[in-house]
């Protein structure tokens, strides 16, 4: 994204268009470059937009799924590679400053669990993002920490000082039902 300007207006294009034929009662702030701050002010963006309306509910339905929606296809519609997706970020009413907050709670009662125990602590699945702000909320707690499981179920653990953290495991055949089915090529006779 070299000409952020020129990839913040990409982005009104697709937010307009949104507005106007999709409908949605909303209006939004894009902020470039050095502004674009998460309301949770724990990441810099390149482009961040803001929601407002009668539709953010919609928007935040499913735990956010739509905000993501729309920042993956922002991501993709920039040529973004996807290491560089969390360079634009969407929000609504405070989202992701509430769901941050909650993630350093969730991350402060994990460490107390896990010292007082001394056994593992497995968090719920959750998307990329929030994976990665866990670690790093865990980070400074001396404790290690690990993802685990696949796709919309991966989930971060968080292991007691010296724990030998298990290797993954790999997928086999017999998790046959998690994989989906492959239908037959028409062009087979």
């Amino acid at each position: 994204m070299d000409d952020l300007a020129q990839a913040a207006e990409k982005v009104a294009t697709l937010m307009r268009l949104l507005t106007t034929t999709g409908g949605f009662r909303l209006k939004y702030r894009i902020t470039a470059g050095a502004g674009a701050v998460d309301p949770d002010g724990f990441e810099r963006r390149d482009i961040y937009v803001e929601c407002k309306g009668p539709d953010t509910e919609i928007l935040l339905g499913s735990d956010g799924e739509l905000l993501r929606a729309l920042e993956h296809v922002s991501a993709k519609m920039l040529r973004l590679e996807p290491e560089d997706h969390d360079r634009i970020s969407f929000d609504a009413n405070g989202y992701k400053a509430a769901r941050a907050r909650a993630l350093r709670d969730a991350a402060d009662e994990a460490i107390d669990e896990v010292e007082d125990t001394g056994e593992p602590f497995r968090f719920q699945p959750m998307n990329s993002r929030e994976r990665r702000m866990l670690h790093l909320f865990l980070r400074d707690s001396g404790l290690q920490t690990a993802s685990s499981g696949e796709g919309p179920r991966r989930f971060v653990v968080l292991y007691p000082e010296g724990y030998r953290i298990p290797p993954e495991r790999p997928y086999s055949s017999s998790d046959r039902r998690d994989r989906p089915r492959r239908r037959p090529s028409p062009n087979r006779y």
